[in-house]
């Protein structure tokens, strides 16, 4: 797969905001057309060159209508980038297993969705790429974002094998990795819905440890850079961190023994070592 051209279509799933919509932004800059994506985009603003389009990746039916829209209109699918999520803030206990499937629904099964969707349009063309934007809690454990945790882990799995079965297709499957943006998360985030008192110190102070780590983290471009470089080089990385906080971790995690790791997760998070 050559360096991307303007003739190069991008979809971008939640786009409305955050980092999907800095990615959008920095598309357009490389000289793609992209589309963007979300719940409800008759009132947003598009930037400059971006193309909004409704979507629900939990219904199948949105799924299939939007990429049948993009097709119809630009004639191909070049590059996808599964944004779309919602995070959790909880113990994985206080969360009724409705909740925790609505979860899974948006940042697991949406990411397949989507995925199935464009793979037919991406081997006609023999060409194409998934890049799904995991987190640094999609290789680390992260206690009272645990469902979050749980579908970041999945998406890992899913993207590195989906990577192998359609590669000889001339189709890559990618992870951006991000760690702290300084995004709206917290407020897209999902609260459980049976709190127990047990749990109440721990949730605030998550709470308080997340709110400070979004205000001092990367700014959402940070994340649409390495996303554009997993778009467009020749030769890509399978897994991408981005921002200083998910390369330091990985970094930490690539090296450190087990027992020593698991310290220092729980020195992060204000636990008993």
């Amino acid at each position: 797969m050559s360096n991307l051209t303007t003739s190069q279509v991008a979809l971008v799933t939640g786009a409305s905001s955050g980092i999907g919509k800095a990615t959008a932004v920095a598309l357009v800059a490389a000289g793609f057309d992209v589309i963007g994506t979300g719940r409800n985009t008759a009132r947003l603003t598009a930037p400059a060159g971006v193309t909004y389009l409704d979507l629900d990746v939990t219904s199948d039916e949105s799924v299939a209508l939007a990429v049948k829209e993009v097709i119809d209109r630009f004639g191909r699918i070049d590059v996808l980038v599964n944004n779309a999520g919602v995070g959790s803030t909880g113990a994985a206990e206080e969360f009724s297993i409705a909740q925790t499937e609505d979860i899974f629904d948006i940042n697991v099964y949406g990411v397949m969705r989507m995925s199935k969707a464009v793979l037919p349009h991406m081997r006609a063309q023999g060409s194409g790429r998934i890049i799904n934007v995991s987190s640094l809690s999609g290789f680390i454990p992260s206690p009272f974002m645990t469902l979050y945790v749980a579908t970041k882990h999945a998406v890992n799995g899913y993207s590195q094998s989906l990577d192998h079965e359609v590669r000889d297709q001339g189709i890559r499957v990618l992870l951006v990795e991000p760690g702290p943006i300084n995004t709206p998360f917290a407020g897209h985030s999902v609260e459980a819905d049976t709190p127990m008192p047990l749990y109440a110190a721990g949730r605030r102070n998550y709470d308080e440890l997340l709110a400070k780590n979004l205000s001092n983290g990367d700014d959402p471009a940070v994340v649409a850079k390495v996303i554009l470089a997993a778009a467009t080089d020749r030769n890509p990385k399978l897994r991408r961190t981005a921002g200083t906080t998910a390369r330091t971790i990985n970094a930490v995690y690539r090296v450190a023994p087990a027992r020593s790791f698991d310290r220092v997760i729980r020195r992060f998070n204000k636990m008993p070592t």
